[in-house]
């Protein structure tokens, strides 16, 4: 069943078409990502999506299913500034508060119901059950804690003001809240934005098994792959459907470019081939014939002839080589900071020699940055020391990009930095990093955080550093970007090679990035914190980190299972004492039943609800005995599901019973 249902949506801004004929179904379950370049439209189709007020297409429509809320994420959450994070976070259960209030009457009211009146409320009964254990069920302040944990909020800052968080925190706790609100449809908007690795690993698994539609734009190629099952890319204001995760995507949209252009040389020869025999013979005896090959070329021209591939401009991304570092570029020994009586890291020793390529990982906060900025004397360290090699030029780039003097043109600022340093130089580099006509002539205050990106890179390209430090380089990349900074990257590492302007810079990479696929292809080794203190020096690439990870969960796992059976058998000795000294004390009193939902129905009406839902159970049974029902897999679900729920419906019925009986 679609839930969303998006036909030849067209949108202008100006004279700039931003969407031409759109089209786009989502399905209940469907899991579905939408990538392209900044600026080419995704976030708008999102907004038109989720009937943002303001905002409406030129022509076309969008169409959700009765009934089903779609939720969407925005880049500036509306979030009241006075409430504390865990109020705030509450609001978004305002539904689940409601079904609870709601079953709780309808409960009241099967009490006093008979007949057709009672199965009535006993079919809306179930229709809440449904949706109240779709957003939860009872465990609603569990539920909270979780997502908000799992989005990397921590109970210290649960009781702080809204207006007193930092940027990263409102970030989360607005697709906390969202998540927490359980719509229909989720539309997210760069979700992984404010996340650390944690945070992301988190989000994908609460995604992967959410029951309803996700449409979500993202960067994070590594979440896609293991989120998605469809892409659609925004090519020219147009959508273009690939099955599949974003690996798959990116080999069939190779092949698919291969063909289109193969295509297009194919047909652009057979029409070089007939304009020449027109020309040829236009004016002799097939004079005649040339005429009416010249019309069919012109209607073929017109009709069927093939568009141009779409080659759009990337940056030009490559390091210019710069002097040849000492073997080792830098050293550390017994490295550690402390704030007051917190402990970022100690006793840090890592040697990093020229060529490494070294990511450097863990959550928000941990001492990432401090430690880069200790390695190049930026700042003092708590304890130990750090030696930066001979020859060592360091091109740092900031996540905060806070070095800029944002006053300074683009132009202004790559000028100092090339090598004659030479107006057209400077202007040749901000072209090459898609900066062009007035665009050079922009301040850097005025500049969107991408395009300040390019020029901090344009920059760093053009420095002739043997050392680059670079703190979270593709937050504000899309994709295309990121992969050729990816590639640039790899070529700066690589050994010498060649002479004069083509030798390679065989350079050294220290990279601070929660982008696990960047890292997975670059890094060679990490720098693992742990936001308790910790921090270690691990030989290996990401995929084989996280393979040591999961090795020590099973053998911690295993570790728990050994101790859990013991605490048990404990448990079990501790529980038939207690019982044993409880018989001795007790005259004969039974213990106070606690209350249940049905405590007020009468027993006549408890044992009604028990035979029509047990009624129910045998009916549901009976069909799936039908070996027929095997072959069609989503009815055997349906019917399994509904079983399921029965169940779960009939148990606190029979022990409300059986607790009535107990008594009696």
């Amino acid at each position: 069943m679609a839930l969303v249902s998006v036909a030849n949506l067209v949108l202008n801004f100006g004279d700039r078409r931003v969407l031409d004929g759109v089209n786009l179904t989502l399905d209940a379950g469907q899991h579905v990502g939408m990538v392209g370049r900044n600026g080419c439209g995704k976030s708008t189709l999102l907004k038109l999506i989720a009937q943002r007020p303001g905002l409406k297409p030129d022509s076309g429509h969008v169409q959700l299913a009765r009934g089903a809320r779609a939720g969407y994420l925005t880049q500036d959450p509306d979030l009241d500034q006075e409430n504390t994070l865990r109020e705030e976070a509450r609001t978004a259960m305002a539904e689940l508060d409601g079904l609870h209030k709601e079953i709780e009457q309808i409960s009241h009211d099967m009490a006093e119901a008979s007949g057709g009146e009672l199965d009535r409320l006993m079919k809306k009964y179930e229709q809440l059950e449904v949706r109240l254990h779709a957003l939860g069920g009872y465990a609603t302040d569990h539920l909270i804690d979780q997502v908000l944990h799992g989005l990397g909020l921590k109970d210290d800052v649960f009781d702080v003001k809204v207006k007193d968080l930092s940027g990263g925190q409102k970030g989360r706790l607005s697709l906390g809240k969202l998540l927490l609100s359980h719509p229909d449809v989720l539309l997210l908007d760069e979700p992984t934005n404010h996340l650390d690795i944690a945070g992301r690993e988190w989000l994908e698994g609460f995604l992967a098994s959410y029951t309803g539609a996700v449409l979500m734009v993202s960067h994070d190629r590594w979440v896609l792959d293991r989120v998605v099952t469809k892409i659609y890319e925004m090519e020219a204001g147009r959508l273009v459907e690939y099955p599949g995760n974003y690996q798959q995507y990116r080999e069939q949209r190779a092949d698919r470019k291969l063909s289109q252009q193969r295509a297009f040389s194919k047909q652009q020869t057979a029409i070089k081939q007939e304009t020449a025999f027109i020309a040829r013979y236009k004016a002799g005896q097939r004079a005649k014939q040339a005429k009416g090959r010249e019309k069919r070329l012109d209607r073929f021209k017109r009709d069927d002839a093939l568009e141009r591939p779409i080659e759009f401009e990337t940056m030009k991304l490559t390091f210019k080589s710069g002097p040849r570092s000492s073997d080792n570029v830098i050293i550390t020994n017994e490295l550690g900071v402390e704030y007051d009586t917190r402990k970022l890291f100690d006793h840090l020793s890592v040697t990093i020699k020229r060529g490494d390529t070294v990511g450097i990982i863990g959550p928000n906060g941990a001492g990432k940055s401090t430690v880069v900025r200790c390695m190049l004397g930026e700042q003092e360290p708590t304890m130990g020391e750090t030696r930066v090699g001979s020859q060592v030029n360091v091109g740092h780039y900031k996540q905060t990009h806070e070095h800029l003097d944002m006053s300074r043109t683009v132009m202004e600022y790559l000028r100092p930095i090339t090598p004659n340093q030479l107006e057209q130089e400077a202007r040749d580099l901000a072209g090459a990093f898609l900066f062009t006509g007035d665009e050079q002539d922009k301040q850097l205050g005025v500049l969107s955080g991408g395009e300040r990106s390019r020029a901090v890179l344009a920059g760093l390209v053009a420095g002739g550093h043997n050392l680059l430090v670079l703190d979270e380089p593709t937050n504000h990349l899309d994709i295309s970007s990121t992969e050729r900074l990816e590639e640039a990257l790899r070529r700066f590492c690589e050994p010498a090679a060649g002479y004069g302007q083509n030798r390679s810079p065989e350079g050294t990479l220290m990279v601070i990035s929660h982008d696990r696929m960047l890292l997975d292809n670059l890094a060679t080794q990490l720098l693992v914190f742990d936001g308790e203190g910790g921090v270690k020096h691990f030989l290996g690439t990401y995929s084989e980190y996280l393979e040591t990870q999961d090795a020590q969960v099973v053998v911690k796992d295993d570790a728990v299972k050994v101790d859990t059976k013991q605490k048990k058998t404990d448990a079990s000795k501790q529980k038939n004492s207690i019982g044993n000294e409880k018989k001795k004390n007790n005259k004969g009193g039974k213990p106070k039943r606690k209350k249940s939902r049905f405590s007020h129905m009468s027993q006549t009406k408890l044992e009604t609800l028990i035979e029509k839902t047990e009624a129910k159970l045998a009916e549901l049974d009976e069909q799936l005995a039908d070996p027929d029902i095997y072959q069609d897999h989503k009815k055997f679900s349906g019917l399994h599901d509904e079983r399921e729920k029965l169940q779960a419906e009939l148990t606190p019925l029979e022990e409300e019973w059986a607790g009535r009986a107990d008594e009696g």
